[in-house]
């Protein structure tokens, strides 16, 4: 596979105008993951704000990782493990406060869970705290309350020629020491020195041991500029600023037309084969499931064609001794249907709708079975495999058919 991380902005770009993760994006995501490609999230959001979409993503699973507030940090989503952060002085805090108060300005940073604030009633910080889902605490001195090094803090005012004004001022009074820049009208972020998504993402690729050209990334804002430059594919989405699509090297959907999914079926999933997904990746998703309860592990995809092996001990056996029909069954269904989830398109889901099988002889405890599916009809609304399963004397103890059923995902 030509890519082996994917890189996404969050608002503006993963989700949609409504801050919703769309079905389509969702399976879509899902199903490249599967493929091997790790995830990585790059937001303004805290981490804590980030959650629901790890979850929903199943990027613990995975293996992905999220650069929050725009690059101060690199955090495993898999363990919480910080890789990577760089943090503001707070001996710094009394001077960004006092401009503040200076010039009208709100003034708030992150805690954890918490959004602390002088000014608890402005209605920007009140719809930042309700994006992260986040407790707005609200104190009289900032710079006193605070007791830890912030990721970063950010100034509030309606007043944009305000905010321009004092922007252009700490570039050159803060060089070297804090960077600034504006991530909305309304707002004016103060990060450590030399923080953006890109260059958190050049250490994040480096740690990864991988090259840029194995890196795509998508974005819409001014934020997102350095990261699209370092990918070996930047994409901008249809809602992108004009100066991002300029330094782009393509253009996709809006985020409120599944630009994210439209983009990773062309240039990710139209050209990965079956054969291309390491096993190791397909058996991870098993963990905790019916099929890692059995021990069934794939040994081998292609477009058409899954092997899986199942050990035939007390998890699988009768009392007997001899391996359970119903065993066999599961592993038939489990090749079955991980052929069809392979083969469907992103906005596709599979279900089972009909097993028969014919048990033609039987396998004993301490023995390991092969199943070998072989599609032998794909049509636009089902899937028919032959499952067939041998001892590791290759002698035929089962042949299944499997039936799935192609839905239109919701």
């Amino acid at each position: 596979m030509k890519y082996k991380l994917l890189v996404l902005d969050v608002d503006g770009t993963l989700v949609n105008s409504k801050k919703e993760l769309s079905a389509q994006t969702l399976t879509t995501l899902l199903k490249i993951q599967h493929a091997g490609i790790r995830i990585v999230l790059a937001s303004g959001r805290s981490p804590y704000g980030l959650r629901h979409l790890v979850e929903k993503l199943e990027m613990k699973k995975w293996g992905g990782y999220i650069l929050p507030y725009n690059g101060t940090q690199i955090v495993d989503a898999g363990s919480g493990e910080v890789l990577f952060e760089k943090r503001i002085d707070p001996a710094m805090l009394p001077y960004l406060e006092k401009k503040a108060q200076k010039n009208g300005f709100a003034i708030f940073t992150y805690h954890q869970n918490q959004l602390i604030t002088t000014d608890p009633e402005n209605k920007h910080i009140q719809d930042e705290a309700a994006l992260n889902g986040m407790e707005i605490v609200a104190v009289e001195n900032l710079s006193e309350a605070v007791d830890f090094s912030p990721s970063k803090c950010v100034l509030v005012s309606d007043n944009e020629t305000a905010l321009v004004t004092l922007k252009d001022q700490w570039r050159k009074r803060l060089a070297g020491v804090l960077d600034v820049y504006r991530s909305e009208s309304f707002f004016l972020e103060v990060v450590p020195k030399f923080v953006d998504k890109g260059n958190t993402l050049g250490v994040l690729i480096e740690k990864l041991k991988i090259s840029t050209e194995e890196v795509m990334a998508i974005g819409d804002g001014r934020r997102d500029f350095s990261m699209l430059q370092l990918a070996g594919l930047g994409i901008a989405m249809g809602n992108a600023q004009d100066s991002i699509k300029a330094c782009a090297d393509y253009i996709t959907e809006s985020n409120d037309n599944d630009g994210v999914a439209i983009a990773v079926q062309k240039f990710i999933i139209a050209a990965v084969r079956p054969a291309d997904i390491p096993p190791d990746k397909l058996n991870a998703g098993n963990r905790n499931t019916l099929m890692g309860n059995l021990g069934i592990q794939y040994t081998y995809a292609s477009s058409g064609r899954i092997e899986a092996v199942m050990p035939v001990d007390e998890r699988t056996r009768q009392p007997f001794g001899v391996l359970h029909g119903g065993a066999t069954l599961a592993l038939a269904e489990t090749v079955a249907g991980m052929g069809s989830m392979l083969i469907c398109e992103p906005d596709e889901i599979i279900a089972g709708m009909q097993v028969s099988g014919n048990h033609i002889s039987s396998a004993h405890e301490g023995d390991t079975v092969r199943a070998v599916g072989t599609i032998i009809h794909k049509g636009r609304s089902s899937h028919v495999w032959n499952v067939d399963v041998f001892t590791s004397t290759n002698k035929l103890i089962s042949s299944i058919r499997v039936v799935n059923s192609v839905l239109k995902k919701r």
